[in-house]
């Protein structure tokens, strides 16, 4: 069985108001010539296929082409899954009836427990899903954070092993050992901070993961992001984009890398030395800008555009140290119970809990009393 493995298209993206939609267009034929010149016999999409629960009209046609091109032109069987940013209800929209074309998306919790067999080998299907779905699916309420959630699931999906089937889990979330890597990934929670333990993970053969956008946010044979197919945010500048390319019998796994439409470059100099280097840069590309003057410069901003269009970020280097000075002198001054609310806040974009403020508190005075 070989299947390309791809997630998080965003279909809908934009970047800082400039639409990417021409550009997944694009990249889109760049998987389709993959698929079929290396002659693939599915393609998985681990989802966040949409990158808004209520995508736009525009957004909706471009997805429903590109899946069309795939399942019913090309003949690819299609396995996808619900991620964090679609909306599960609406993507489901007309499911039944869609694996009869061998298309498969799966968005609810109780289908993955019924594997889609393609060949040799069988799919299960997870999407992206709550705690509180996990402990009301099993009537437990023991269940209190995602690996004990994932350990559960995994245990009720092994009763359909076929012994003779290699077993390969399609996901979305956050695994052990995994770095969050741009600023484009959605922080998420799967019903508790623990993430995924790999080990909970090694009943499969394979595991197909979308969420973080890079290939790199996790080392592990088996177990594997692809990242998304295009960059996304200025921190993802960097990342080489692509998908995997998988046989599961005998096992392998390839890089299959996807060469971007308008790449984003990162650029730090003077407004004269910008101006002068702009004709050998990309006209059409997209830029980060770091201005060093020190001095006011009047309609910066738009007197760069005329020699790099699509800026979607412009910083001064003397303001952003003069912030991380200021922002340093504030944290050396705050109580550890702020510091610790403060990082609790930028970590996982939630505020303490009453809970755990009180364990907070009670430990912090615990620690203060001993010295």
């Amino acid at each position: 069985m070989r299947f390309l493995h791809t997630a998080d298209w965003h279909i809908g993206k934009t970047l800082n108001g400039f639409s990417l939609l021409d550009d997944q267009r694009e990249l889109f034929k760049q998987i389709e010539g993959v698929a079929k010149a290396e002659q693939v016999d599915a393609i998985v999409i681990a989802g966040d296929l949409y990158d808004s629960s209520i995508p736009n009209e525009s957004a909706v046609r471009v997805l429903n082409n590109m899946l069309k091109q795939l399942n019913l032109t090309d003949k690819f069987p299609v396995l996808a899954i619900s991620g964090n940013h679609d909306s599960a209800p609406r993507l489901s929209t007309g499911a039944d009836w869609f694996s009869f074309q061998n298309f498969f998306l799966q968005t609810s919790l109780e289908g993955a427990f019924n594997p889609v067999v393609l060949g040799n080998t069988q799919f299960f299907l997870l999407p992206f899903f709550g705690i509180q779905t996990v402990r009301n699916y099993f009537n437990d309420p023991k269940i209190k954070n995602v690996d004990l959630a994932m350990q559960r699931i995994v245990a009720e999906m092994k009763k359909a092993f076929a012994p003779d089937k290699k077993h390969v889990l399609v996901a979305h979330f956050f695994a052990a050992g995994s770095k969050r890597t741009a600023d484009s990934e959605t922080l998420i929670e799967v019903g508790g901070l623990s993430p995924v333990s790999t080990e909970t993970l090694a009943p499969f053969d394979y595991v197909a993961l979308g969420h973080l956008h890079n290939k790199n946010a996790l080392h592990d044979g088996r177990i594997k992001y692809s990242g998304s197919p295009m960059k996304f945010s200025v921190s993802e500048a960097k990342q080489e984009k692509g998908m995997w390319l998988v046989d599961t019998e005998p096992f392998q796994v390839k890089w299959i890398p996807l060469k971007p439409v308008h790449d984003i470059h990162l650029l730090k100099g003077s407004f004269a030395d910008l101006v002068k280097d702009a004709a050998q840069q990309p006209t059409d590309d997209f830029y980060d800008i770091e201005l060093t003057d020190k001095g006011r410069i009047p309609d910066v901003l738009n007197r760069l555009r005329a020699y790099y269009p699509k800026i979607v970020a412009l910083h001064r280097t003397v303001f952003a140290q003069m912030i991380r000075n200021q922002a340093n002198a504030k944290r050396a001054q705050a109580a550890p119970l702020d510091l610790l609310t403060d990082f609790y806040s930028e970590t996982t974009g939630d505020q303490l809990s009453p809970t755990q403020l009180r364990v907070a508190k009670s430990t912090l005075s615990e620690i203060e009393g001993r010295k």
